[in-house]
């Protein structure tokens, strides 16, 4: 049965590389595990296959006595976060089994989700790229406007998903098929080439690439 791997982890940053022929790669850098198994989920009892992993850390003072006593039945300690990851078949998994980042090598690829980066409440030009209205001709402050939502007359209502200011970032995305460039096993990291999202110190979920496998760069 084909395991879709997958770790939790951090982003450290971005940095480059060069090629042999003088080229620079971008790169982002991931502080990747070690996670824990903390709960596995099975078909039979809650409807579904499933692994909760556990990711940084934590002063177990600093966690609830409910949680730590979820964590002390996988014999871990405080963690900062707790993910539940989907599998194909749970029972290949044990509590309290530790998860590193050795499980991918360098040319894999690799699906990255994380949270974008939070812009607060953004006009039109930002959050949709509006062209905005022009900049002479009679307009009278009206500059970054989004123009008419709708007719008075005939809907009588703006059309649910109509582009308009609002929330702009903090949600969640996925990156598909973003190549491992090296994996530095002795010090928990991966580095992936281009950007993921998110920001400095964000958590993000690594998981074996869903369309294209574990397939490595031909050439």
């Amino acid at each position: 049965m084909n395991q879709r791997l997958g770790i939790l982890g951090r982003k450290i940053g971005m940095t480059q590389v060069f090629q042999e022929d003088g080229s620079p790669v971008p790169i982002t850098v991931v502080e990747a595990g070690p996670c824990w198994v903390i709960q596995k989920k099975t078909r039979e009892k809650d409807g579904y296959e499933a692994i909760q992993l556990g990711f940084l850390p934590k002063n177990s003072k600093r966690v609830n006595k409910p949680l730590l006593g979820h964590l002390k039945k996988a014999g871990v300690g405080g963690v900062t976060y707790l993910r539940e990851l989907r599998v194909e078949d749970a029972s290949g998994f044990e509590l309290g089994q530790e998860i590193r980042v050795d499980l991918f090598k360098a040319g894999e690829y690799v699906d990255v989700t994380g949270y974008s980066k939070g812009r607060g409440f953004a006009g039109v030009m930002k959050r949709h790229g509006f062209h905005g209205a022009p900049g002479s001709h009679g307009t009278h402050e009206y500059f970054r406007h989004g123009g008419s939502v709708g007719s008075a007359t005939y809907p009588h209502h703006v059309f649910k998903g109509k582009k308009m200011p609002g929330h702009y970032g903090n949600s969640r995305v996925t990156l598909q098929n973003i190549q491992i460039h090296e994996v530095k096993a002795d010090q928990n990291l991966i580095l992936l080439k281009g950007g993921i999202p998110g920001a400095r110190n964000g958590l993000v979920l690594i998981r074996s690439a869903k369309k294209k496998g574990s397939r490595k760069a031909s050439g």
